[in-house]
């Protein structure tokens, strides 16, 4: 809540501020204390805003409700139910969420008594971890379950202190969920490693079921193997679950049901949540969130959060695939919108005079765009065009996104967090507002547009690079050619001309046809070029087929076609590589002590051992290094 500014929430250290620090009393408890100094701090913000706003102090605490609640005016003291009642009363979501998470840890409670026994040990305090990774008798890394054996393998890829992974040692192997120890996917935990009498080898053959034992006599040699002792961080999320069948389901009291739900992540244990909706909700995909696990339950405890539609239709599955991968579907807010420019027929965007410095090339330039059929979101442009000194002019143009998102901006926070655009078969999800990704941002033909360029002076016969210039310009694309028509155009076949509309007019301009027709052979020659040297300093290309949906009416799927490889394809791809290639060079010139990257670093070997294995049953020997 505090680290993501989009819920606007800040931290108040109060017992550091010394206008809202109260001592504590003698024969005072700490919880009292601390409640009476929550408060104080409240009074003293309602004076610090002169009075003019109300604050609200949440607690589910009965007593202190009615101790502070009149005491002073202007600062309330609610329950969270009352609170959501009193200010929130169209939420009906939230108050349902409420209910559930209530309701769960009352359930919780009861068990915690009435239990007698432990299924796990107890996880060791946070500083006694914390010293033993730092003495060395424990090991820190993210947990990462074996999806095929869930119920018995798991393995911990261990970390240094920075938190960088040490790819010098190997894996611990945590075999079955005991040694977990209430450990979920993708926490942070630290092992105990055991003796080595106790290793045991990675299971090497798929079952059908956790309960086959034909996988123990495929297991691999013994690794380090360990148990789980602590868990540094947490790293829930939302997860779809499916509800058990109406036999299954074991109800409990006469107001609530107690069900164990199995997620749709075969690696998350099942997680048992109280409902009264069980029998209505079996046929649904349904959201919950963990609450606890607790060293007494073979289960952890969670709460139902919405349903999402029922199992096998498609936009429920569809948006079981964005919960399972924390993608973010929300309308952008009120906030993020109103930083956003304006471009309406009455009110039309222009290029402002306070961008008088860019370089202009609007009328020098001829600049195009070559993407995919129907692309609306058209990211880069690229130019060519010969110079006086008879050199050529090689252009990138990118959509300068950053002049219209500022830094910290509420645009730039959700940003961050959406992190790109995502792209389904019928729709898509944008990282930016509307406005931006596909108008604003989006190098259209025909209309101004802010661009950061990088343009090279190439010889032009060897096409050897001269120079090259960095900097922010302005663009008017010209031409929204897709791959298609683009080759169609390179093969010297001329039927586009008739059947796209933008390109009808260059039938009459022969002068501004041969241009075109001009720069999309000389970019492609340059391409060519260019990968040429690429493939002679070691450029490795990994050949796949790209697949694309065809879909009917319904968003049914009609057929799935492969991709047909185009020279242009090529072309731009050899583009951008060298655009991107240049600004690396120019960020590690201008910052040489820091830099994005993007790294690829090369495969484990322990992970070649199988293989190698196979080849050396087949009389030859793989270099894997």
């Amino acid at each position: 809540m505090i680290r993501d500014a989009r819920h606007d929430c800040v931290f108040f250290p109060n017992e550091f501020q010394h206008y809202a620090y109260l001592p504590r009393e003698m024969g005072e408890s700490v919880e009292d204390w601390q409640t009476r100094c929550i408060y104080n701090s409240c009074v003293w913000y309602y004076q610090h805003c002169y009075a003019t706003v109300p604050v609200i102090m949440v607690t589910e605490k009965e007593d202190v409700i009615r101790r502070y609640s009149n005491e002073t005016e202007g600062v309330y003291v609610l329950s969270f139910k009352n609170y959501l009642e009193t200010f929130w009363p169209d939420l009906k979501g939230a108050r349902e969420l409420y209910e559930s998470v209530r309701q769960t840890l009352y359930e919780r409670e009861s068990d915690s008594r009435e239990s007698n026994g432990k299924e796990y040990q107890e996880h060791l305090p946070l500083e006694v971890l914390e010293a033993g990774i730092k003495s060395g008798r424990y090991k820190q890394g993210v947990l990462s379950v074996n999806k095929h054996r869930s119920q018995l393998e798991a393995f911990v890829r261990l970390q240094g202190l920075a938190g960088k992974n040490t790819d010098l040692q190997s894996d611990v192997l945590i075999h079955g969920t005991k040694a977990r120890n209430r450990a979920i996917h993708g926490d942070v935990v630290a092992v105990e490693i055991l003796p080595k009498s106790d290793w045991r080898g990675r299971i090497g053959a798929l079952c059908e079921n956790e309960a086959d034992e034909r996988a123990v006599d495929t297991q691999s040699e013994v690794m380090m193997t360990g148990r789980v002792v602590g868990v540094l961080q947490r790293n829930w999320r939302d997860y779809v679950v499916t509800f058990p069948s109406k036999e299954e389901t074991q109800t409990q009291g006469k107001n609530a049901q107690k069900v164990l739900v199995t997620p749709w992540d075969y690696r998350i244990p099942k997680i048992r949540i109280s409902t009264q909706q069980a029998e209505t909700l079996q046929d649904y995909r349904v959201v919950v969130r963990i609450d606890s696990w607790e060293s007494h339950s073979l289960y952890p405890n969670g709460h139902f959060v919405r349903a999402l539609g029922r199992i096998g239709d498609l936009e429920a599955e569809i948006a079981a695939i964005l919960v399972e991968n924390s993608i973010s579907t929300n309308p952008f807010s009120e906030a993020q919108l109103a930083e956003m420019p304006t471009n309406t027929p009455e009110n039309p965007w222009q290029v402002s005079l306070e961008e008088c410095n860019r370089r202009d090339l609007r009328e020098t330039h001829l600049v195009f765009s070559i993407d995919p059929k129907g692309c609306e979101d058209v990211d880069d442009t690229l130019s060519i065009r010969t110079l006086k000194s008879g050199h050529l002019e090689l252009g990138v143009h990118i959509a300068d996104v950053t002049h219209f998102v500022k830094p910290n901006s509420y645009t730039d926070i959700e940003a961050k967090a959406r992190a790109t655009t995502y792209y389904l078969a019928d729709r898509r999800f944008d990282m930016l507002p509307h406005i931006l990704s596909a108008d604003l941002c989006s190098l259209l033909g025909g209309v101004d547009r802010y661009a950061v360029s990088v343009m090279w002076e190439l010889d032009s016969t060897t096409y050897e690079i001269r120079r090259v210039w960095y900097g922010r310009t302005i663009i008017r694309s010209s031409y929204k050619l897709s791959y298609e028509v683009a080759q169609q155009l390179l093969d010297g076949d001329l039927e586009p001309l008739s059947t796209e509309a933008e390109l009808q007019p260059l039938i009459q301009d022969s002068v501004q046809r041969d241009r075109l027709l001009w720069a999309i052979r000389k970019l492609t020659e340059v391409a060519q070029a260019v990968r040429s040297r690429r493939d002679m300093h070691g450029a490795l290309e990994l050949e796949g087929v790209e697949i694309r949906v065809q879909l009917g009416e319904g968003h049914s799927i009609d057929d799935l076609v492969p991709k047909q490889p185009l020279q242009v394809h090529e072309t731009i791809a050899e583009c951008m590589i060298m655009a991107n290639h240049w600004v690396a060079k120019k960020i590690w010139e201008s910052f040489p002590q820091q830099a994005l990257l993007r790294l690829h670093p090369p495969p484990r070997q322990e992970f070649f051992k199988e293989l190698k294995e196979c080849a050396h049953a087949k009389e030859f020997s793989i270099d894997t290094r």
